[in-house]
C-alpha cells in the first residue's frame, strides 16, 4: 500500500499528475479540485490509494486524508470502482458525499455521471451507517467546546485555585447552568462553593 507519495510535480494532465519521486515519475489520477492546486516544478505531497487489478496498478491522488478515506469507503458499496468513486468526488466534496447520503439526498448523487436512481439508493442504504458526519460539523462541534465549564475552570485557576478544585467548583454549580449560561453568575456561585469548602 502507497499511503502517500512526495515529490516534485512531472506533469498535469486532464485526469493525472505526474509526481518525480527519487527520480521515478508515478502518474496519479485525480479529481479535477486535486490538480487545479498543483503546479509545475513544485514540491508536492498527495495522499494516494493504490488500486490493484488484474492487468494494471493505478495510483489514484488526493488533496488530503479525508478526500482519500471517502475515496475508498464509496468503493465498499456494491456496484461502485475507483472510477465511479473518483467521478463521485469531482462533483461532490467528502462533505458533500457524507451530507447526500445521511440525508436521503437521491437527486445530488445523481449529478454523478453513472450514478442512477438505483444506484444513488443502493450507495444511501449501504453507506448511511458508516459515512459518517460531516468533517465540518465535527470541526465546528469540536471549536465550539470553550463551554461556560471551560471559562469559569480557567477564571478559577487564574485566581489561583488548582484545577481540580476548580473543576469541583465547576461541577458544584452545573446544574445551574441553563441553556444560556450567565458565566458570571455561575463563577461566583462555584466561587461560593470553594469558600464554603
Amino acid at each position: 500500500m502507497i499511503a502517500y507519495v512526495r515529490g516534485t510535480v512531472a506533469g498535469v494532465t486532464l485526469s493525472s499528475a505526474v509526481v518525480d519521486v527519487g527520480g521515478i515519475g508515478l502518474e496519479l489520477m485525480a479529481t479535477p479540485n486535486t490538480l487545479a492546486g498543483l503546479r509545475l516544478g513544485e514540491s508536492v505531497t498527495l495522499a494516494s490509494s493504490l488500486v490493484v487489478r488484474e492487468d494494471s496498478l493505478t495510483l489514484f491522488g488526493f488533496a488530503d486524508d479525508d478526500e482519500k478515506q471517502v475515496f475508498e469507503l464509496v468503493q465498499t458499496a456494491s456496484g461502485v470502482g475507483p472510477k465511479l468513486a473518483q467521478a463521485l468526488l469531482a462533483v461532490l466534496s467528502p462533505d458533500g458525499i457524507r451530507v447526500a447520503i445521511a440525508g436521503d439526498d437521491v437527486k445530488s448523487l445523481t449529478r454523478v455521471p453513472g450514478i442512477g436512481q438505483k444506484g444513488a439508493q443502493r450507495l444511501i442504504l449501504e453507506l448511511k451507517d458508516r459515512i459518517g458526519a460531516p468533517v465540518a460539523a465535527r470541526i465546528a462541534a469540536v471549536s465550539a467546546t470553550p463551554t461556560w465549564r471551560d471559562q469559569v475552570t480557567q477564571a478559577i485557576v487564574g485566581l489561583g485555585y488548582n484545577v481540580k478544585d476548580a473543576e469541583r467548583a465547576v461541577d458544584a454549580v452545573a446544574d445551574q447552568a441553563g441553556d444560556a449560561a450567565n458565566v458570571g453568575l455561575l463563577l461566583r456561585a462555584a466561587l461560593q462553593s470553594l469558600s464554603r469548602a
